[in-house]
């Protein structure tokens, strides 16, 4: 037993030391760059999903293994580190700050909720919804890095105001009444109510993201105590896992709607311009992709998912209650009512807008529309007033411009004094650099680029045309299941692979093969490339996943079950558009006239 104990209290070191051992005869025996990179890949990957090491930490692993094996030099792996995703991330990082310092951010949420309710769930469909149309016409890391502040103020709020409602109620019981409702200081450690100038939990692995290896056996445990705690204490722990609840429900689906809501447009994500760009040049005689088309078959693919997503997250973290849901028409109750007070009470200690949220808010206007007017896709952009240099411009560039308006802009203007004198105080910008940096996830920043860096590896090793390759022998398959099996492994290299890498290796291998099986190469073009951005199951699989996951209140492994979930509903439901309503869009079931003569050789059934 004592050696159990023992090897519990070291299973991380164990795990560190054991998981490069073990894989060692994988580029020990099988002398090649692509054994090579796998066994970098899973090494990666093991360390990534048990949190054996810091993720920002196992994000570096590349750049010292790739050099070492021979696969990249020092200087290829590096440049992977830093691109153009992290402009833009800086960008909107100095908007976040300024929104969060001058508690903007607050405002809009508490508006919201008095709009809305404080029903979580009704709550989280308004969040997704929002956060998925920004995302099919902006990028999905902006839309997750633009609703992610006021989603988490909402979160908090609302936790505030069960929090003084549950207060409210033992008072009650007890015979005292709190008319006030003055929130209990108690709660603080749900929310920090005034900007301060310190560390935010914007990594991967902080105090507040436990271990995941042991969580079934602590999940027993807790099981297991809360049977022998006093009603009280059991009620106080469930109350605090039912806020852990929220914060995790709206977490994931700001992530997950940013994702889905890409897929409607065809400059939505990298991937579905990725796999416009390539049909075109390959198929030039085809003129059946275009704006109008994409959106027609992907807007009921990303509604379906949509809807169950949020199905799915609400049964997941907070239990699905139909009546309490769809109680319209009936009076609230007492908890309601002292939940609504709070949230009013909360929202006029804010006072007036003030100069710096009015300069924010415009800042935050512009930089939208900057974004949605770069180059819309069905009508021409402000990127076309420079032809010469239409393509060096990105949504980055229109984020560091506004993001450095912060730095410049004063955060006050001219006081008049009784006298009717101005007077002018220190000259102090929106936001400083010191603001900037205590908002600025440098460790998500790493552990994005580790993931650039994986992709980069997998090309340069030949690693990624060694498993497409692999896919050749599916012709023989009917056509229903290699569609399926297209899917699934699109799906599952997407998670520990960039969407656009991902994508950029599978299209020229299951073009040759559709046209080898004399099957329209649509019907596995498409849903390969819609399943390339269901990247939901790990934070570095795409940059909304990390940003949602910098704010601390998940873990790996709840977005691991969630994500599970939600790849096996988006799969499911690419399959039924696929083989449903995109057949008569596109004639699917006939082979066209546009693609190269290649003789079938081997038959297909349906």
């Amino acid at each position: 037993m004592k050696i159990l104990s023992h090897l519990l209290v070291y299973r991380k070191f164990l795990l560190i030391v054991l998981t490069p051992l073990l894989l060692l005869p994988l580029p020990l025996i099988i002398k090649t760059k692509e054994a090579e990179c796998a066994y970098t890949l899973f090494v990666v990957a093991i360390y990534w999903l048990t949190e054996a090491l810091p993720l920002a930490v196992t994000a570096l692993l590349p750049a010292f293994m790739f050099p070492l094996f021979g696969i990249m030099a020092s200087k290829q792996v590096a440049s992977a580190y830093f691109k153009d995703f992290h402009l833009l991330l800086i960008g909107v990082i100095c908007l976040a700050t300024s929104i969060e310092k001058w508690n903007l951010h607050k405002r809009v949420a508490l508006k919201m909720v008095m709009l809305v309710g404080v029903n979580p769930a009704w709550l989280m469909l308004g969040f997704m919804v929002s956060c998925a149309f920004l995302s099919m016409w902006l990028s999905n890391t902006s839309a997750a890095a633009m609703v992610m502040p006021i989603v988490e103020a909402v979160a908090q709020q609302i936790i505030r105001a069960e929090a003084e409602a549950d207060e409210l109620e033992m008072s009650c019981s007890n015979g005292s009444i709190n008319p006030a409702l003055e929130l209990d200081e108690n709660i603080g450690e749900h929310e920090s109510p005034d900007w301060k100038e310190k560390e935010k939990p914007v990594n991967g692995y902080n105090n507040n993201v436990g271990s995941t290896v042991c969580t079934v056996e602590k999940e027993n445990e807790k099981g297991n105590e809360q049977q022998n705690l006093p009603p009280a204490e059991a009620e106080r722990k469930s109350r605090k896992d039912k806020y852990s609840g929220i914060f995790k429900v709206m977490c994931l689906c700001v992530a997950y709607s940013a994702t889905i809501g890409g897929l409607t447009t065809i400059t939505g994500t990298s991937t579905n311009l990725i796999f416009t760009e390539h049909f075109n040049s390959r198929y030039p005689g085809c003129q059946c992709i275009n704006f109008g088309s994409w959106f027609v078959l992907s807007i009921p693919i990303a509604v379906i998912i949509l809807l169950l997503s949020w199905l799915w997250l609400q049964w997941l973290f907070l239990g699905f209650d139909l009546k309490n849901m769809f109680k319209c028409g009936k009076k609230k109750t007492a908890r309601e009512e002292a939940s609504s007070q709070v949230i009013q009470e909360e929202y006029k200690k804010l006072g007036p807008i003030s100069y710096p949220e009015i300069v924010t808010l415009v800042l935050f206007i512009l930089m939208t529309l900057l974004w949605f007017t770069r180059d819309p896709g069905f009508i021409p952009g402000w990127s076309s007033l420079f032809p010469k240099y239409k393509s060096y411009i990105t949504d980055s560039t229109a984020a560091l411009v506004i993001g450095l308006l912060f730095f410049i802009i004063p955060a006050k203007t001219l006081h008049r004094t009784s006298n009717g004198e101005n007077t002018v105080s220190g000259y102090i910008p929106l936001i400083t650099w010191k603001e900037f940096q205590s908002c600025m996830p440098w460790e998500i920043a790493i552990l994005v680029g580790g993931g650039f860096a994986l992709a980069d590896g997998c090309e340069v090793s030949k690693l990624s045309e060694w498993v497409a390759s692999k896919l050749t022998p599916l012709g023989s398959l009917p056509l229903w299941l290699i569609i399926l099996i297209s899917c699934l492994i699109v799906t599952t290299v997407t998670e520990v692979a960039s969407n656009p890498a991902t994508i950029t290796i599978f299209l020229p291998i299951l073009s040759p093969l559709a046209e080898a099986i004399h099957v329209n190469p649509l019907f596995i073009l498409i849903p390969a490339t819609l399943c390339t951005s269901f990247a939901f199951l790990l934070p570095v699989a795409n940059p909304a996943n990390a940003i949602v996951f910098s704010y601390g209140h998940l873990t790996i492994m709840d977005m691991v079950k969630a994500g599970l979930g939600i790849n096996i509903i988006g799969v499911a439901v690419v399959m039924l558009g696929i083989m449903t309503w995109i057949v008569p869009i596109f004639d699917l079931y006939t082979y066209p006239s546009w693609v190269p003569s290649i003789p079938s050789t081997n038959g297909t059934g349906l």
